[in-house]
């Protein structure tokens, strides 16, 4: 086979190019289907099998095992890309960028037990005691004396209660023994209402287990100009639908502990544009594409049954869970943008080496839902949040490359080899997402009985990097609650190609 006709006998590299990238990034968004010449139309099916495991760590005052907390995750893919003239296409591409699917087991800190409480032990005692005094400091002399003869069943509206009343308000104003022994009966009554109170708000934590699923789907109308046989100009809308749910449960989340959190199907626009240069007769081929980010104005379902627990903060946290109990308002939600380049040549008759980079701009990137935030700008300033804190955020940018060689074996037959690395979003991360980047290898077999079709598939083997992961209310620190380390991903694709 010639080298110029490389490019169709090895139509793509791996089915499963993205497959377990940084943060929510999964498909890795490419537009080779688009750059293929004449008329194409591809579909495929990606599935990934990570095992992600760790223990308690950090701040956590456990240090339990925590099992694989990574579901399998299935995503799809087509395309088709329609060639009218030689100077102008059109395509259509699907694929699901972004997700996630996680969800706890077993006995740690992500997942709600008896044992589980508002806030850590020494947190509570500590409000407590603050409570206790902050209320017994705001009595006047003749309330806590009024407060006192009530718990011993005096009638202060009778003749005699009223006497007895006097004689004790004078005796507790003149100090000593008296005025100590009332203090300490009264600031006991207090600290009973106020355990009560804990032991209410402890009573409302959810039950189960932290589980997190976010699906987004995406269709790129691109439309191509071809002022040569060489050049390739294209551009065109976006229409993204993301959709979600999570669900935080166990002692790592606090106050949050039994919050859960729906998107429903939202939609946004978004656009990209990109520009390809080729030589058939080497098999070169080098592509930029850029898209933009999507915006979302969401309408988050949010549930927060702890919202009692504010009022442990005095008067001024009761009257701000009345208020966030009755707010409402919409979520800001902007997927990122990102780069893909993609490079091809052919090194040798029949063989090609090719490398894809990807630029995804996560550190701009974070989940704020309404109520969330609002709840975390009244407790921010306890965490040293004094503007609160979000759901998730990403601290680093992601930068991954994938680089191999296809090879025609015959004229059935064709295969490839691929390393792959990934930079991650930072570390720490998201307790919903508890990897830093990767490295992998993969290999992919192609075959095709007629000129017009193949059939392709392809395995990865994925090492992830090692993370610290930390709740929302630690983000933007060095504090962690758990760590994974040796975790092992496999992710597998089959794809069908026809030209027409």
């Amino acid at each position: 086979m010639k080298i110029k006709t490389l490019t169709a006998a090895l139509a793509c590299a791996l089915p499963v190019t993205g497959a377990f990238a940084a943060a929510l990034d999964r498909s890795g968004q490419s537009v080779s289907a688009f750059l293929q010449p004449n008329n194409y139309a591809e579909a495929s099916i990606s599935i990934l099998a990570p095992t992600v495991e760790g223990r308690e760590a950090g701040t956590s005052t456990t240090t339990r095992e925590i099992d694989d907390m990574a579901k399998d995750y299935v995503f799809g893919a087509a395309a088709i890309k329609v060639q009218p003239t030689s100077n102008f296409s059109f395509g259509i591409l699907y694929d699901q960028p972004f997700g996630a699917d996680a969800k706890y087991e077993g006995q740690n800190i992500f997942v709600s037990d008896s044992t589980n409480t508002i806030l850590g032990a020494d947190q509570l005692a500590a409000i407590g005691a603050a409570r206790v005094e902050s209320e017994f400091n705001n009595l006047t002399a003749a309330q806590i004396v009024g407060a006192a003869l009530n718990a011993q069943g005096v009638d202060l509206t009778s003749a005699a209660g009223q006497a007895q009343y006097a004689a004790t308000l004078a005796a507790y104003n003149a100090g000593g023994a008296t005025a100590d022994t009332i203090n300490t009966a009264v600031r006991a009554a207090i600290a009973q209402q106020v355990a009560a109170g804990i032991s209410g708000v402890n009573a409302l934590l959810g039950t189960g287990a932290t589980d997190v699923k976010v699906k987004t789907e995406n269709l790129s109308f691109l439309f191509g100009f071809q002022p040569t046989e060489n050049w390739n100009f294209y551009a065109g809308p976006v229409f993204q639908q993301l959709e979600g749910r999570v669900s935080l449960r166990g002692q790592a989340y606090s106050l949050y502990n039994g919050y859960d959190a729906t998107i429903g199907k939202e939609n946004g626009w978004g656009w990209l544009a990109g520009m390809a240069y080729q030589i058939p007769e080497i098999a070169l081929k080098a592509s930029v594409t850029y898209r933009s980010e999507i915006d979302y104005d969401a309408n988050v379902i949010e549930s927060i049954p702890t919202l009692p627990a504010l009022a442990l903060l005095g008067s001024s946290g009761g009257a701000a869970a009345a208020a966030i109990a009755a707010a409402s308002g919409q979520t800001e939600i902007t997927t990122p943008q990102s780069v893909n380049l993609d490079l091809q040549s052919g090194i040798m008759a029949n063989t090609v080496a090719f490398a894809q980079i990807r630029w995804v701009d996560w550190s701009n990137f974070s989940i704020r839902p309404y109520k969330f935030g609002l709840v975390s700008e009244a407790v921010g300033p306890l965490v040293g949040r004094p503007d609160g804190f979000n759901l998730v955020e990403y601290s680093e940018d992601q930068i991954s490359a994938n680089v191999g060689v296809g090879r025609k074996l015959n004229d059935l037959w064709s295969g490839s080899v691929s390393v792959g690395w990934d930079s991650g979003a930072g570390n720490p991360v998201s307790t919903l997402g508890p990897t830093e980047g990767y490295w992998n290898v993969g290999l992919g077999v192609q075959y095709s009985p007629a000129p017009n079709y193949f059939v392709q598939a392809g395995a990865k083997y994925f090492w992830l990097g090692d993370a610290q992961a930390q709740t929302g209310a630690q983000s933007g620190g060095d504090e962690y609650v758990a760590e994974f380390e040796d975790n092992t991903a496999i992710a597998y694709g089959l794809k069908l190609g026809y030209r027409f």
